[in-house]
């Protein structure tokens, strides 16, 4: 077994290599970039180097530093984790050569399967079935609006070295496959340093289902269930689960052999995923291999009781697998979110800066311990007070957990996502709130495209309805209670106007362009040193009781005798005074005052914001790689703008009407931040 490994990439994917290797009694060298000099991997590891530049290009993806910097630190083995170089042929072989392990897959299983055409060639060779395409590299886009012609509408345009949704596109028109071809292109050459392209038919409502596979060097393979994936956006996954809700038995077994076979063409060594896109009467398709652990891994470790990264280390060492496919378990259910640094109510757009506020929901499952059952696991690589840099993706952590079924298990994520605080930057939690309540999900009844059928206008706070909104309201006035009784058992008060708490208030719930609603809400029976008081509002009655402390955002307690988690708050940035009140996704500010203060708030006029259409604005902090339009140029509703990178994605900015541009006021390679001027219309 290995003294010490070197963990060849960053964020939550290091820290979680650094948890089971520390399990283990291996000591771990993190390497890092200028951007995550004060990084969370970098403290947990003991040694850390050095390797370049912020852009991963720089640092990440530069194979001889990695490599220096095991001979540096005398790392007998490197463990990729995902994207950067884990499947880059060419760097496994580079390690191997200088006699250094590779934790993953030998150099020509990767090139077999890891890259996406030699990979569907291989399948079709073993009699797999696969999804019509063209499976060499297209060298122009004129050529690949032909392919994508001759295959027909819609088709898939993909980067072979691509991964987790980037270098990809969903064609339906002559337009947009030229467009996607570019696009994907730049995305793929930027990322992975290999910019073919291939296309293949894009099969309509389709299930994303893959397939967890572990093999050792003696040969065995065996298969660890499947994961559902389906819930995704821009090909991106969302949500991930173990097991499947659609899948059978019978089908369950027959793509696991299926995968197993693949895996055993190649002599396959490790952890890899086998991916299918699975139709709606359980007809499977090869998709591609991914060949190194995935980022939905912990489910699987979930509902198996096996950790895959010390198996993937184990492997790599020249053990034996220590199961066979008789001992793989089924246990329960586990649903994954993927907790991004995104802004879900302006588009998804990427946010970065600096984490005010991070508290996670309190595990009760751990990363290196994954025997230990139903329960919640936060993976992730930050810190209250680090940054989200803009030059890697947007995730934050993984929230885990695992129920008895899936509804416990469903149940308990709408929970953990109550319970989690993040402030400095946007998070899509509320999104994940609401793709949880949907009446579709909770009954398993979608594919692929059902963040797009159901969200196709973005998405909105509407989007999220409560099943109680009455009892934010509630809650709001419960909160403010607790402060008046604080306030009113201050010492030193001026005799004769001392802070008196009446019972009845007005919540006032903020809204749109001065547009409030009014709650006459009545507070009673309150006992400080219980926490319990009776509300009524609307004619429903809640008994609230908590021990929440007035200083944390997270508000735990019961209501009506079922357990509660909400996030309260108070200052907003329309009003210091006002209290934001959050759950199950649903959010409102609220002012809670006396009658008479209602009436006289009544009385205060609405101050709108500036009109700021004339100005094309960042939506995002960013690279401008690109403007589009020079000053005095018409441009019409549609037309593109900007370009804009971040977090490794190019955002296209459009026209949203007509108009003649004034001046262009940022230049083409400016760092942008959030509603920085791009450019003025006259």
């Amino acid at each position: 077994m290995f003294t010490k490994i070197l963990i060849a990439n960053r964020g939550e994917i290091a820290c979680r290599v650094i948890a089971t290797a520390k399990k283990m009694g291996i000591a771990t060298v993190a390497v890092y970039s200028d951007a995550d000099k004060e990084a969370r991997h970098v403290k947990l590891a003991d040694e850390a180097v050095h390797i370049g530049a912020a852009p991963s290009r720089e640092s990440y993806l530069q194979a001889d530093r990695i490599i220096a910097a095991c001979k540096q630190t005398g790392a007998q083995a490197v463990h990729p984790g995902y994207g950067f170089l884990s499947e880059n042929e060419a760097f496994a072989r580079r390690v191997e050569e200088e006699g250094i392990v590779f934790i993953g897959p030998k150099h020509y299983s990767i090139a077999a399967m890891g890259d996406k055409i030699a990979s569907k060639k291989l399948a079709n060779e073993a009699q797999v079935s696969t999804i019509p395409g063209w499976n060499d590299a297209i060298e122009s886009a004129e050529r690949a609006v032909e392919i994508a012609r001759d295959i027909g509408y819609p088709v898939m345009i993909k980067a072979s070295a691509g991964g987790g949704g980037k270098g990809l596109r969903v064609a339906y028109s002559d337009k947009e496959a030229l467009e996607g071809f570019t696009s994907c292109r730049n995305e793929a050459r930027n990322s992975f340093g290999d910019d073919r392209i291939f296309i293949e038919k894009f099969v309509q409502e389709p299930r994303h289902i893959e397939i967890q596979v572990l093999g050792d060097s003696q040969g065995n393979v065996i298969y660890l269930n499947e994961r559902e994936c389906s819930i995704q956006r821009r090909h991106q996954k969302v949500i991930e689960e173990a097991p499947s809700p659609f899948i059978s038995d019978a089908t369950r077994k027959a793509m696991g052999e299926q995968a197993v076979a693949l895996a055993k063409a190649v002599k396959y060594q490790s952890a890899g995923t086998v991916e299918f896109v699975v139709g709606k009467d359980q007809d499977f398709y090869f998709l591609e291999m991914n060949t190194r652990l995935q980022v939905e891994h912990p489910v699987t470790e979930c509902i198996t009781g096996l950790d895959l990264v010390e198996l993937m280390i184990r492997v790599a060492a020249g053990e034996p697998l220590p199961l066979t496919q008789a001992d793989v378990k089924r246990d329960g259910w586990a649903i994954e979110c993927r907790i991004n640094a995104e802004d879900p109510f302006r588009n998804f757009l990427p946010s970065t800066g600096r984490l005010v506020r991070f508290q996670p929901p309190e595990e009760s499952m751990f990363q290196a311990d994954t025997a230990k059952k139903l329960g919640v696991r936060v993976d992730t690589g930050v810190y209250e007070g680090g940054e989200i840099p803009m030059y890697y993706d947007s995730m934050i952590a993984k929230l885990i957990v695992h129920g008895q079924d899936r509804d416990d298990a469903i149940h308990k994520m709408r929970a953990a996502l109550n319970g989690f605080v993040i402030r400095g930057v946007g998070s899509n939690i509320p999104f994940q709130a609401a793709l949880l309540a949907h009446p579709r999900f909770v009954a398993g009844d979608f594919n692929t495209g059902f963040i797009a059928e159901n969200y196709s206008q973005g998405f909105a706070a509407e989007d999220v309805p409560h099943d109680d909104p009455l009892f934010l309201v509630a809650l709001a006035a419960y909160m403010n209670r607790r402060y008046r009784a604080r306030a009113s058992g201050i010492s030193g008060q001026l005799a004769g106007h001392h802070v008196k708490v009446g019972e009845q208030f007005v919540v006032v719930v903020m809204g749109h362009e001065g547009r409030n609603e009014h709650h006459d809400v009545s507070v009673t029976d309150f006992q400080e040193k219980s926490g319990y008081s009776a509300v009524s509002v609307g004619g429903n009655s809640y008994q609230i009781s908590s021990a929440a402390t007035l200083g944390p955002i997270r508000v735990q307690g019961q209501c009506n005798g079922a357990g509660f988690t909400a996030q309260v708050e108070r200052g907003t940035p329309r009003n210091p005074l006002a209290l934001r009140i959050a759950h199950n996704g649903t959010q409102i500010d609220a002012i809670v005052l006396s009658p008479l203060g209602a009436r006289l708030h009544q009385l205060m006029p609405y101050k709108a914001p500036p009109d700021l259409s004339k100005f094309l604005l960042s939506p995002m902090p960013g690279l401008l790689v690109d403007v589009a339009v020079q000053p005095g140029q018409a441009v019409q509703a549609g037309e593109k703008l900007a370009v804009i990178e971040a977090m490794k994605m190019e955002n296209i900015l459009f026209a949203t009407q007509d108009g003649i541009v004034g001046k262009v006021v940022a230049s083409k390679g400016e760092s942008l931040a959030v509603d920085q001027v791009i450019l003025e219309f006259q």
